[in-house]
């Protein structure tokens, strides 16, 4: 396999400059590295700009409604769990309508990759307000600025269980494609945030605006097997001001995947067991 072996003849429908071609990038860019078959991957997206990413990459996809990636990966997930899953979605997806499915997952702990385009804006629809928001921030549907404090979904994963949450930037495509590959190399699940510039709607967190405040943690020794070190690196960027924020590998832990303590997984995939011994026939007359 190679890049170009990923590739559509299929021209993005992004706008010029948008975060999502370095996503999209480094997401093939570690499949290769990683020597992943492409009939052996599946990417889910849901609705949003980032919704099209299926389209854009030459493996098998699904894109789900709004907020539902995680349950369809994971439904994927369970039904072959030889295949490499990534959720493909935004910060309004899946930490908006998707909020209950994150941390659900989470805690489940399901061997999949989840990479949220994370542009603090709702690009798709033109400008509103999005969960990770910073406070203070107008657009159309908060003209005198955001009141809330935004959602930190790194802090929200790790007290969730997840057993590795990293944060990566579109602005670092080597950077970003080196946190993929350990996510999809990881068993269990996997969070990758992603800050996203939105250059067309967002002219708040541009790539400037990140490139003047974010860090690498493996610049500073940083080692992500403490949870409690973790969560204090979670929450900088929000005691800073927004004036230190790091990206990088938070949090990485051993331990059983969800798909590992199934026991019915112990034959082989569900995919490859035989179904002539299943009898539907007591759960139907349970039901009427």
């Amino acid at each position: 396999m190679s890049v170009e072996d990923f590739n559509f003849e299929i021209k993005e429908q992004w706008c010029p400059g948008c975060g999502n071609f370095a996503i999209e990038m480094a997401v093939k860019q570690a499949l290769d590295e990683l020597k992943i078959l492409r009939e052996e991957t599946v990417i889910v997206s849901g609705i949003g700009c980032s919704g099209k990413t299926p389209h854009y990459v030459n493996t098998y996809g699904f894109e789900s409604i709004h907020g539902r990636i995680l349950p369809v990966a994971s439904g994927i997930k369970l039904a072959n769990h030889k295949l490499t899953v990534i959720g493909m979605g935004g910060d309004g997806d899946g930490y908006g309508i998707g909020m209950c499915h994150f941390i659900h997952s989470m805690r489940r702990n399901h061997d999949l990759t989840y990479i949220v385009h994370n542009n603090e804006i709702y690009g798709l629809t033109t400008g509103q307000t999005s969960p990770t928001s910073i406070k203070g921030t107008k657009t159309k549907s908060t003209p005198q600025g955001v009141i809330e404090k935004p959602v930190n979904p790194i802090a929200l994963a790790i007290s969730s269980g997840a057993t590795f949450v990293a944060r990566g930037f579109a602005g670092e495509l080597k950077h970003l494609k080196e946190i993929i590959k350990a996510g999809i190399e990881h068993k269990g699940i996997a969070l990758v945030d992603v800050f996203q510039p939105c250059v067309t709607f967002n002219k708040v967190n541009t790539y400037q605006w990140w490139k003047e405040r974010i860090y690498k943690l493996e610049d500073e020794g940083y080692k992500p097997d403490n949870k409690d070190k973790a969560l204090e690196k979670a929450l900088e960027d929000e005691k800073t001001g927004y004036k230190k924020i790091p990206i990088g590998i938070f949090y990485r832990e051993k331990g059983p995947s969800y798909e590992e303590s199934v026991k019915q997984l112990e034959k082989g995939t569900f995919f490859e067991q035989s179904k002539k011994e299943v009898d539907l026939r007591k759960a139907y007359e349970e039901m009427m």
